[in-house]
C-alpha cells in the first residue's frame, strides 16, 4: 500500500449560506468549485486552504451531530496557526466564540476550540 497524503476532508452542513460564509469569508478557504446536485437536492462546495481540500456538502434535514456525549466518528478538525492568541483575537472580532486557551499536555503548545455553524468542533493549535 502506498498512501501518500490526505486528499480531502468532507463535512456535512445544513445551511448553504451560513456554511459558505463561515469557511470562505471568515476562515479564508478559497472556492475550487461549487455544484448543485439536483438528483440529491444538495450542494457540494470544494474548498482549499494551503493545499488541503475540504468538501462541504450542504444537505437538508440531516440529523444533528452528537457532541456531548461524544460519538464515534470524526472528533474535530485542527488547524495549525503561528499564534493561538492572535488567531483567537481575529476569530472573536469576526463574531466567532472560542473556548478558553489552554496548553496541550503532550506538546506543551497553546490550543483552543471553536465551532462551525453546525457545531463541528474546530481546533487551532500552535
Amino acid at each position: 500500500m502506498n498512501l501518500k497524503k490526505v486528499h480531502h476532508i468532507a463535512i456535512i452542513g445544513s445551511n448553504y449560506e451560513q456554511s459558505k460564509h463561515f469557511y470562505v469569508d471568515l476562515l479564508g478557504f478559497s472556492i475550487i468549485r461549487e455544484n448543485y446536485r439536483p438528483e440529491r437536492d444538495d450542494y457540494k462546495i470544494d474548498l482549499q486552504l494551503d493545499g488541503i481540500e475540504l468538501e462541504l456538502f450542504i444537505i437538508k434535514n440531516c440529523p444533528k451531530r452528537p457532541s456531548y456525549p461524544e460519538a464515534y466518528g470524526l472528533r474535530h478538525l485542527a488547524f495549525a496557526v503561528d499564534s493561538v492568541d492572535n488567531t483567537v483575537r481575529e476569530l472573536n472580532k469576526k463574531g466567532i466564540i472560542t473556548e478558553p486557551i489552554r496548553f496541550d499536555i503532550y506538546t506543551g503548545k497553546k490550543m483552543t476550540f471553536f465551532y462551525d455553524p453546525d457545531n463541528l468542533p474546530l481546533e487551532i493549535h500552535e
